[in-house]
């Protein structure tokens, strides 16, 4: 892992190796060590740390040193980053040259600003460059201006739809080149941000979508909103790219400017026009979440940072619970790599979350690994080094020790579909959209009914919208032209689909190995029909999450039926999450092929129906069973029994007789019981008809 930057909390002292980023007059990078002190040898007031020098030199970040090597191993990207001048680089260059795509150098930065170049692998031949943008909505949150803009956007200048992500933002598809500092200087005039939305950086900072005017949800999403700006990049490349360097934001709260600037336990890069994240930010992209008890709309424990709110008795809020370490990506057969939960990491109280989240940034600034971006995200830092080692670097930038996690109750996954009152005498309507894809009559319904009543909208963590302020003299003609739209109440939806997420995979993304948005209709019926088949009600469901590659942007490892895909047409097959999102599915079955998938949904559906105990979940019956007893299941699996007899009929006395009926059956695909009684049967229908002649 990373070289060590802290010991045990016993040390004294430890030794971080850093490389130091590019001087103001671009020399080369300098090798230097930093001694760090304990967080137990530091006075409570200590301001000083040798980060807070007033050297001119940019401190960039510690990478793994391979003993007797005087070298630090990067990968690509670390020096495209640190020669970048902040992120501009030669990203804007490309932008100006007539060809319509980007070098590789520029690919990789122009993801900071919110956008990914992609090709239509439906398309053989000569490559057909376009780009997709991602926009930054913190809590999920669009003012009616910037939707009118996206929508527009999307027929004008993308392929006529929108797509809404599992991190509560917009996906544009299909821009190209040319267009994109239109499409860009749109959306920024528009009150949105693509900024920080992909990259090695704090993406979207997820929070319940729900409008409520509950004290603890406004303080959640305003501390989301707080996190986001803390975490913005600074030097300005954003704007200067898109807007020819006209700066279009809202003023900060002061907290946020307090936080950022303060360096009393050397978070920051002093003069730097990045003080958090420096030259080369950070070792992968980081995500957070923040909550309130038993709200897990959010998926709380997938992410980097989880932050929830504690509350008093009267229900004001106090402080903040932090998890750490969670993260779902991982590659196939290669076991160091691993979807992992967020672990708790400790109490803060509500005036110090700003210092403490920025103390976890820089820990996993310093100490993330930068040699091979496969074990980049934080939670491998962790598993490395535990949660106590960890918990002690962290508390030497934040300059406290952490208290002990507060007990929280249950966590409840919530969707927020269909109407709820707000509080404040207006209402919200949660739509279900399917795959989070909305065009076609939906897309200018939606359009036309939050133009028409001048509605701010809300996105989910599980792809779907929230139409907010709805006045209640609205809610019948809202819900007769949504329903037109087939945008129905939950109560009209399969259940199956209401829970279930697919990423976009093909024909886009460059990383999907096979179809995941457009195969998981059609899986999600044949799931429905196995129901069926097996005499489970329409009302059950079970969560089911597709993804086309094992990097997991739809969480399927939560998931308690999650399909990876490994192959042409091809999935792993991941069980045991829980409907609460609390529990980590576990790989049960590689390389099925799509047209097996029967073969082993069938029986394991079946004994999830027969041997569940009561009220349990198809995942927790999964961990319960064992998976060495649901592969039993699986091999030895020949169909559905024959179902007894209501009459308890015995249609065969003798062996012949049976095998010679049995002999018949299976020329049409029957069993002897089947064709016996359709034998019965058709007997008695003619002597009836006889008789009524």
């Amino acid at each position: 892992m990373a070289a060590t930057m802290v010991g045990s909390a016993k040390d004294s002292a430890v030794q971080m190796h850093r490389f130091l980023g590019l001087r103001p007059v671009g020399l080369a990078p300098l090798r230097a060590s930093v001694r760090v002190a304990s967080v137990a040898s530091l006075p409570a007031s200590s301001s000083s740390s040798s980060s807070s020098s007033s050297s001119s030199v940019i401190s960039a970040v510690s990478t793994p040193i391979k003993p007797g090597s005087s070298e630090v191993k990067r990968s690509k990207v670390e020096l495209f980053k640190e020669q970048s001048n902040f992120l501009r680089f030669p990203l804007n260059e490309e932008l100006q040259s007539e060809t319509p795509n980007i070098n590789e150098a520029a690919t990789q930065l122009i993801k900071f600003h919110g956008s990914y170049q992609q090709t239509n692998r439906d398309e053989r031949g000569v490559k057909s460059y376009q780009f997709m943008l991602r926009t930054k909505n913190p809590c999920g949150k669009v003012h009616n201006k910037l939707y009118l803009a996206m929508d527009d956007l999307a027929d004008e200048f993308g392929i006529g739809t929108l797509r809404l992500t599992t991190r509560q933002t917009f996906q544009l598809h299909g821009i190209l080149k040319n267009n994109l500092k239109t499409v860009m200087s749109t959306i920024i005039r528009s009150m949105g941000s693509t900024l920080g939305a992909c990259g090695d950086l704090n993406r979207n900072v997820l929070a319940p979508a729900a409008p409520y005017v509950k004290k603890e949800y406004l303080f959640a999403q305003e501390t989301a909103d707080n996190i986001a700006a803390l975490l913005t990049p600074q030097s300005g490349a954003y704007y200067d790219l898109w807007v020819d360097g006209e700066k279009i934001m809202s003023a900060e709260p002061p907290e946020v400017v307090e936080a950022r600037n303060d360096n009393s336990h050397g978070t920051n890069f002093p003069d730097s026009p990045e003080p958090i994240y420096g030259t080369q930010f950070l070792p992968r992209k980081f995500k957070i979440a923040v909550t309130v008890p038993t709200d897990n709309s959010v998926d709380i424990l997938t992410n980097d940072i989880g932050v929830v709110v504690i509350s008093d008795s009267d229900g004001e809020p106090q402080g903040f619970n932090i998890y750490v370490g969670g993260g779902m990506g991982r590659t196939h057969r290669v076991e160091t790599t691993f979807p992992r939960l967020g672990e708790p990491l400790g109490y803060v109280p509500k005036e110090d979350i700003l210092y403490a989240i920025k103390a976890i940034v820089a820990t996993q600034r310093e100490n993330g690994r930068r040699d091979d971006r496969k074990y980049s995200r934080m939670k491998y830092l962790i598993s490395q080094w535990g949660i106590d080692k960890f918990r002690s670097a962290v508390e030497q930038y934040y300059g406290k020790k952490f208290e002990p996690f507060r007990d929280l109750p249950e966590w409840e996954f919530k969707d927020y579909l269909g109407w709820h009152e707000q509080g404040d005498g207006a209402m919200f309507c949660g739509l279900h959209v399917d795959n989070g894809r909305i065009g076609g009559k939906m897309k200018k319904t939606l359009r036309e009914i939050i133009e028409k009543y001048n509605l701010n909208v809300r996105l989910t963590p599980n792809q779907n919208i929230i139409l907010c302020d709805i006045r209640r003299s609205w809610r019948r003609p809202i819900t007769t032209a949504l329903a037109q739209a087939g945008l129905l109440h939950p109560r009209y939806v399969d259940p199956l689909n209401l829970t279930a997420m697919a990423c976009p995979a093909l024909p886009l993304c460059p990383l999907a190995i096979t179809e995941a948005e457009r195969g998981i209709p059609d899986f999600l019926k044949r799931v429905r029909a196995v129901f069926d088949k097996v005499g489970l009600k329409y009302n059950e469901s079970i969560v089911i999450r597709v993804t086309g590659c094992p990097n997991g942007c739809a969480r399927p490892y939560m998931a308690e039926l999650g399909l990876v895909g490994d192959g042409p047409n091809s999935y792993q097959i991941w069980l045991g999450g829980t409907p609460n999102q609390t529990t980590l599915a576990q790989c049960f079955m590689n390389k099925v092929k799509l047209q097996d998938l029967e073969k082993v949904l069938e029986p394991l559906f079946y004994n999830w129906k027969r041997k569940r105990l009561q009220g349990e979940s198809f995942g927790t019956f999964a961990t319960r069973i064992g998976f060495e007893k649901l592969q039993e299941m699986v091999e030895k699996w020949d169909g559905l029994p024959e179902p007894p007899s209501r009459m308890n009929l015995k249609l065969f006395a003798d062996r012949s007789t049976y095998e010679a009926m049995d002999e018949l059956a299976r020329l049409q695909n029957k069993t002897a019981h089947q064709l016996a009684m359709e034998v019965i049967r058709n007997f008695v229908s003619t002597q009836q008809n006889g008789k009524s002649e």
